[in-house]
């Protein structure tokens, strides 16, 4: 009786009370004029023909929740404008790479416009503390207050104002399809970090990513040259028309190269994310326990770490050894840790080279990693960073150079120390505060 009631007043708020009223009854008149029922069939019976039926658009809405409408009100433009940032979570566990780059981007832009800054989350409710963190880390202060705003995607009646110049910063095409759909396109400037549309095979996830990606009135800022020249050489000449590339920032106050435990052992750290595809955690999974039996990684030698999240209780050298598992670390914890890392294992299955690498070489690690597309060779931001194709013999061949360059202290220690990796996030992203940092 309850789905009744809520499918009766969801059909009044679409449609209105008018055709409401209609269709009930329509369906009287039907149930009177038909032989098979009556006008007094009993009304558990007309409830149970009604049963596990759904409108289309609730089954589409259903499809990919988090790409519902961004609920908002108009209010009078404010004395200082505002810059807001749409991101599902900021909270531990999502703080690593992408979403600490898009607080940092929010927040230099805000300076350099004179605009306060609100943060709108979609999945978790905002943890400032976090927030904070990410801010002490890089040495940045904000002149005015920030906002915190919960706009939960399934709560129909979360709104949020909005005003005339105000501008958001989007974090992934379905947030960004959400914005879209309550604010003008212009006004928007997606933060692009990868070619999203990898995320899925081709099906309707893929064609609603595509659009978002083609559409023409959007702005952007891409993380790295490689991937603007990816997205435009694979048909999104509008991304290279109104975007503008950045190379991220790793300042040697938060990524440096530390004292390691003590014991003699050499720390080997695995990015295992199961759960994210692009990761590749099967295939690392497969070399690393290959390397080990052929005597690539001599386990008297080295602590294996799997570095990540939802990792599962796996052991090594056919269930002889355990690896450590660090899971969902601070963004303070995580960086410590990089600091200790000789050699570092970070797949990516798409053209982004991916933060863990340059996280890695940043603080003094060697990292193997995989080529793709126009990823063939990062060593122009790291010669620590060695590239391998992905077949398993050539990334075993890579894997045992990577163990040659831990080894040799005095090259790795020489590749280290003239890297080409941005250390000053205002210099990295001196292009996007250039073109979008100036008010409306």
């Amino acid at each position: 009786m309850t789905n009744l009631i809520v499918r009766v007043l969801r059909f009044r708020r679409v449609h209105g009370t008018r055709r409401m009223l209609g269709e009930i009854a329509r369906r009287i008149g039907r149930r009177i004029r038909s032989p098979f029922g009556s006008a007094t069939a009993p009304v558990q019976q007309l409830l149970a023909e009604e049963a596990g039926w759904q409108s289309a658009r609730d089954i589409l809405v259903t499809r990919l929740p988090q790409r519902s409408a961004l609920r908002v009100f108009t209010v009078p433009p404010p004395i200082l404008p505002r810059v807001s940032i749409v991101t599902d979570s900021i909270n531990r566990g999502s703080l690593y790479g992408g979403v600490g780059t898009a607080i940092i981007m929010a927040c230099l832009i805000a300076q350099a416009r004179g605009a306060t800054l609100r943060v709108i989350t979609r999945s978790e409710r905002s943890q400032p503390s976090n927030f904070a963190e990410i801010l002490a880390a890089y040495g940045m202060e904000l002149e005015h207050e920030v906002e915190f705003s919960f706009a939960r995607f399934d709560d129909e009646k979360g709104e949020i104002d909005t005003h005339g110049g105000e501008l958001f910063i989007t974090t992934s095409w379905w947030t960004t399809a959400s914005t879209m759909a309550s604010v003008p396109h212009q006004s928007i400037l997606y933060l692009l970090q990868e070619d999203e549309r990898m995320f899925y095979p081709y099906g309707d996830d893929h064609l609603l990513c595509s659009q978002v990606l083609a559409n023409a009135h959007l702005r952007f800022a891409v993380n790295s040259k490689l991937l603007l020249d990816h997205l435009v050489a694979s048909g999104l000449a509008n991304v290279g028309r109104n975007g503008v590339a950045f190379e991220p920032a790793f300042p040697p106050d938060v990524f440096s190269r530390r004292a390691a435990p003590g014991g003699g052992r050499r720390t080997f750290a695995f990015y295992a994310r199961p759960h994210n595809a692009r990761n590749l955690f099967f295939f690392g999974l497969e070399l690393l326990e290959t390397a080990i039996l052929r005597g690539i990684l001599q386990l008297d030698e080295w602590d294996i770490v799997l570095l990540g999240k939802d990792i599962p209780k796996v052991r090594l050298d056919c269930g002889s050894y355990t690896p450590r598992r660090m899971e969902n670390l601070s963004w303070r914890e995580y960086a410590a840790f990089a600091g200790t890392v000789d050699l570092a294992l970070c797949l990516m299955y798409t053209p982004h080279p991916s933060y863990p690498p340059f996280d890695m070489a940043a603080s003094g690690a060697v990292v193997v990693t995989n080529s793709f597309g126009n990823k063939q060779d990062l060593a122009g931001y790291c010669k620590n960073i060695l590239c391998g194709d992905l077949e398993l013999e050539a990334m075993l061949e890579t894997l045992k150079q990577g163990v040659q360059l831990a080894g040799n202290e005095a090259c790795r220690t020489e590749h280290y120390r003239t890297h080409g990796l941005s250390t000053d996030w205002k210099q990295s992203l001196a292009p996007v505060l250039d073109r979008f940092g100036k008010p409306a």
